[in-house]
This record gives C-alpha cells, structure tokens and sequence, in this order.
C-alpha cells in the first residue's frame, strides 16, 4: 500500500515538472509550393530556474543511437534555413528555396543545463508542384474551364496567374485556381500553365488545349502556275485551314466530280482539259469549297502564232499611225500655205477686176465707134440711091466726085 502511494506520488511530480515543458507549432501540416518560401512559426517553455544553452531545428534521429541532428549544420539547409526566434519563447524558423526533398517531418529541440526537450509530433512539411487540368480538345465556340492544382492544399492564400505559350494572360487573374474560356476561339489554343502571384516559378505540369474547328480558307495552288502547254503535266492541290487537319478531299470540273485526294495531277494536258477547277475539303466537324481556278491549256506553237500576231499588230498600228501623222502634217502645211497667198491672192484680183474694166470700156468705145460709121455708110449710100435713082430718071451719069464719096465711105 505504501508503495503504491509512493507511485502515485513520484507520478504526480512528474507531471507538474514536466507542464512546464512545451513546444508549440502554429501547423502542424504546411503545404508549399516548390520554389517557394516556408515560415514556421513556433513558440516554446521551460521550468523556471533553466538556463539555455542549444536549441535547434531536426528532422529528428535517423536512429536511436544516433544524434540529433542540426538542420544549421546540414549542408542541404545551412544556406536557406535562417532562425527567427530567440532564447527566450521565440522558436521561428524561415526556409527558402523549398524542394520536395524538404518534404519531411521537422521538430524544434532545446537543452538546458538541466534538461532537453523536443517538440513532439512536429510539422509536417510537403512540398508540391502546381498542374493543369484541362481537357485535352475542346469545339471552337464552346466554353472550357482549366483548374490550377496541387497534390495538397496550398497552406497560405494565393492568386493564382495564368499563362498561354509561356506569355502571361494579363487579364486572366482567378483566386479561386480556375480559368474560365467563354466562346472558345482558335487564337485560344495552346499550351497552359499557371502560378501563384509573386512567384517566378510557373506549373511543371502544363496542358495543352487543341481547339477543334471545321475547314476555313480553303485554296487550290496550281503547279507549273503559269502557262500550260499541250503535252505536259500539271498538279493542282488542295489547302486549307481546320483541326484536325482535313484528310477527306474531293474535285470538281464545273460542276462534275473528276477525283478525290489532296492532289490532282492531269499528265499530258490538253486543250479538252480546260476549264474551271475547285476542291472540298471535309473534317467531321464541317466542309468547306475552295475559289474556282481556271486552266487555260495553249497548242503546240500557239505561242509563237500569237507573237507573229502580236508583232502584225504592232507593226499595222505603226504603219497606220506614221500615215496619220504625216496625213496631218501635210494638211497643216497647205493651210498654212493658203493663209499666207490668200492677201496676195485679193490684191491680184483686185487688179483683174480693174484690168477688166478697162477692157470693157474700150470693147465698148469700139462698138459705138463701129456703129457710127455703119450708120454713116448706110446714109451715104441711101443718099446715092437717091441721086441714082435721080440720074437714072434723067438718065446722066453721077458726078464722079458724088461716086468716089460713096465708095471712100
């Protein structure tokens, strides 16, 4: 009986010593993000009358023979574990640079020169790396939305960042680790990663989100691309722009299918061969037609039979506008002629209406004098008849001066 009370007894003091022995952890589970920046705060007690003499952060003894070892004196931690705290209740700590190798338990241990203590159960630290969930397709005007996760829950509160092809998404700022894409766009596709404000370091683990879209902007490239000739070969193919790429094609003449398949090759062409050509494109999300392109398909030496045309044309229009220009010189030439004779002209008929004139008078003068003298004969000789016709009666002679008068009239 004795003996049990004893027990009893020793237990007691046992226990009011060792409440005075304490460590405190404001966590006791830390999740952090590689790269990152931990602070583990802490506080600690100790009987009255101790003095200290170490303290230190462990990761505890590998062994129980082993010592406990100082995480300060690690080459792993001395350079990124910095104590905060001090001898007094203060037991803080900062590590930086956090790897998943520092994912461990970690306890603070103090000595007195009386006793030790070591803060049991610790801190458990992990350390973990951000990645996306995102779908892997998504159709073009659908909404997706990507999560930013972590194998654990992120101890502090983060604002999380996103990127699209290692370029920040200024805009996009989501604290609830969500990036939300309305109406999806084929701008909108590429590789996504995220990170938390104030680190440099983004997601290890990216996704990368393929837009699906029907074909779009769909062409025919001709090969030679220039001038056709009889006889020889000619390759159309046909492009476009879809995801996934478009793997179905058909060909058209007009309006009639003459084959299928991405290219469409004529060997030895022919004039028969001419015409309008255009493909379609078809995916499992839509089809799409190209532009019509014409094949103009030339004869043998139809080329040099439209030089030799070309070169009469030119030359008929030479020869035609040397003409008109000569044509146009020369008349210009006798109108300028003519002004200059034309005053000449005026004064030399001016003169003949003159000399004319003159004429005239004179013819008129003659036939006035012409007139007298008939008129005098006819009177003389009437007057002879009279004496004729006198002298007849009496029968006498005329005088022969009354004779010769009349004759010299």
């Amino acid at each position: 009986m004795a003996s049990l009370l004893l027990l009893i007894f020793l237990l007691m003091i046992h226990r009011v010593s060792s409440a005075y022995w304490s460590v405190s952890y404001s966590h006791s589970d830390i999740c952090a993000l590689k790269g990152s920046t931990v602070t583990i705060y802490c506080t600690y007690t100790y009987p009255t009358g101790h003095q200290i003499q170490e303290m230190f952060w462990t990761t505890g003894p590998k062994m129980h023979s082993e010592k406990t070892p100082d995480l300060s004196e690690d080459p792993e931690y001395s350079q990124r574990l910095q104590y905060l705290g001090d001898k007094q209740n203060n037991c803080t700590i900062r590590l930086s640079h956090v790897t998943q190798k520092d994912s461990h338990m970690y306890y603070f241990r103090f000595i007195t020169d009386i006793d030790k203590w070591t803060g049991y159960p610790g801190v458990n630290l992990t350390v973990t790396d951000l990645q996306v969930d995102s779908p892997e397709t998504v159709n073009e005007g659908d909404s997706v939305r990507l999560t930013c996760k972590s194998s654990c829950a992120l101890t502090d509160r983060a604002t999380f960042i996103w990127y699209r092809n290692a370029q920040p998404l200024t805009e996009r700022r989501d604290r609830n680790n969500q990036l939300l894409l309305q109406s999806v766009r084929r701008e909108d596709a590429g590789r996504y990663s995220c990170a938390l404000q104030g680190h440099k370091l983004t997601s290890a683990f990216s996704a990368y989100l393929s837009v699906m879209y029907p074909p779009k902007h769909t062409f025919v490239a001709v090969s030679p691309c220039c001038e056709l000739v009889e006889g020889n070969s000619v390759t159309l193919s046909c492009n476009c722009d879809s995801y996934p790429p478009a793997l179905n094609f058909s060909w058209f003449k007009g309006g009639t299918f003459v084959g299928s398949g991405r290219i469409y090759s004529i060997s030895k062409i022919s004039s028969n061969h001419s015409g309008e050509y255009k493909c379609k494109s078809v995916t499992e999300h839509g089809e799409a037609y190209s532009d019509a392109v014409n094949l103009n398909v030339m004869c043998v030496g139809c080329p040099v039979i439209l030089y030799i045309f070309i070169g009469v044309f030119i030359g008929a229009a030479v020869v035609i506008m040397v003409v008109l220009i000569w044509v146009k010189k020369r008349k210009d030439a006798q109108e300028s002629q003519m002004n200059l004779s034309r005053p000449h002209h005026n004064i030399f008929q001016m003169s003949d209406v003159k000399m004319m004139d003159t004429v005239y008078e004179n013819e008129m003068a003659k036939q006035d004098e012409e007139e007298k003298r008939h008129t005098g004969v006819s009177a003389k000789m009437n007057q002879s008849k009279a004496y004729h016709n006198i002298y007849q009666t009496s029968d006498e002679k005329l005088p022969e001066s009354v004779y010769e008068d009349v004759t010299m009239t």
